[in-house]
This record gives C-alpha cells, sequence and structure tokens, in this order.
C-alpha cells in the first residue's frame, strides 16, 4: 500500500510532496522504536499490555479500529499487488489479488515463523531497487531539495487527500502492533532469550539492534 500510495503521489504531483518526508520519517521511526521497545522489555505484543494496563473498553476500542485499519490496509496491499502483476504479464487484475490473498494466506498458516521469516528478510533486498532507480534515470536534485524543504502545495481535495495517505501508510496502526509482536516472536523463536523485564543484562545489545533495525 506504500509503494502504490508513494508512486501515485509522485504520478499526480511530481515532487511537491517530498516535504512529507521530514515528518512522515521521523515519526515512523520515533513510533517503531517504542513499539520495538515494549515489545521487547514486556515480552508481550501491544493488545496484551493495553489488556493488562488498561480499562477493557479503550482495549476493546482500540482492536476494532485495528480490525477496520488492518482490513483496509490488507486490501490495499493486495490489490496493489495484483496491479503489479497486471503491469508485469496482462490478465485479470481481480483475480491475481484474490490468489495473492490465498496463497499468503496459506504461507502464514501452514509454513512455520522460523523458515517463513528467514525468506521475507530477504526479499527485502528487492527495495534497494529504488536506490538503482537514482542511478537510472536523471533527477534534478535542486528542484528535489527545494520542495523537499520548501513545500510548494494547494489547497485542492486531490493534493490533501494524498497528503493523508502518505501519512496514513506510513505510520499506520497496525504497523505499531506488528513491530511489538515481532519483538515478541524473535524472543520465542530464540533460545536463551527473555523478556527484559526479566533479564535486564540482554538489554543493550538488544535495544542498540532494536534503534539500528527501526531507523
Amino acid at each position: 500500500s506504500g509503494i502504490a500510495t508513494y508512486s501515485q503521489a509522485g504520478a499526480q504531483f511530481g515532487f511537491n510532496l517530498l516535504w512529507t518526508v521530514l515528518l512522515t520519517y521521523p515519526l515512523m521511526v520515533g513510533i517503531q522504536v517504542v513499539s520495538a521497545r515494549i515489545g521487547r522489555v514486556s515480552g508481550h505484543g501491544l493488545a496484551t499490555n493495553l489488556r493488562r494496563h488498561y480499562p477493557r473498553w479503550l482495549l476493546y476500542g482500540t482492536v476494532v479500529l485495528l480490525l477496520v485499519a488492518n482490513t483496509i490496509n490488507i486490501a490495499a496491499d493486495l490489490t496493489a499487488m495484483g496491479a503489479a502483476v497486471n503491469l508485469l504479464v496482462g490478465g485479470p487484475t481481480h483475480a491475481y489479488t484474490v490468489g495473492l490473498g490465498v496463497f499468503s494466506l496459506a504461507l502464514q498458516v501452514f509454513v512455520p515463523y522460523r523458515g517463513y521469516v528467514r525468506v521475507l528478510k530477504w526479499l527485502t533486498l528487492a527495495l534497494f531497487a529504488y536506490v538503482g532507480v537514482i542511478f537510472a534515470v536523471q533527477i534534478p536534485w535542486t528542484t528535489v531539495a527545494l520542495r523537499t524543504v520548501l513545500p510548494h502545495g494547494s489547497w485542492s481535495a486531490g493534493y490533501i487527500t494524498t497528503v493523508v495517505a502518505v501519512f496514513g501508510t506510513t505510520i499506520s496502526p497496525y504497523l505499531f502492533f506488528w513491530q511489538a509482536s515481532q519483538e515478541v516472536e524473535e524472543l520465542h523463536a530464540k533460545k536463551g532469550q527473555q523478556a527484559l523485564t526479566k533479564m535486564p543484562s540482554q538489554g543493550p545489545a538488544n535495544l542498540s539492534r532494536i534503534r539500528l533495525d527501526t531507523s
């Protein structure tokens, strides 16, 4: 969903939304660091921590909002994947979307976590294609710098909607829960690792790793 949103933002407004990076990046890193630390220190995800420390109405309200946000995000992710396949080979986008959804669900259900996460980590190398684009096309760096620090926006509905979409897909609720849960999964997957409340001596190494990983 992020890739699709950023691509549409660039296609519609060129460099005029680059200023959002100055806000979205530090906010995203800050929130991800906090979420990861909560998971690693407590040994529990955000939902469990909400249940243990806050009223039930807050927990249920948050989970319902998360469910709605996750459903929308997953739909956007799968639609973008289906559209990408359509661009590569042609054919029915909706069928690709449904097929990829079923395939992804089957992998999560039937493939053990340890093996699955290794493959996913290697697949992230595909993101270096963004770096390759810099060397493959001519980029007006002066314009890039100016549009990053000197916003050139408008009050049109399309522009405002795209700004909201950029912030929403970058600082998305499911990422907070996912980051904390990922730390808990890694905690259980590695022998000798415990929550930092039980074994504070593991703190320096893990907190440094979290800082590097999320930034």
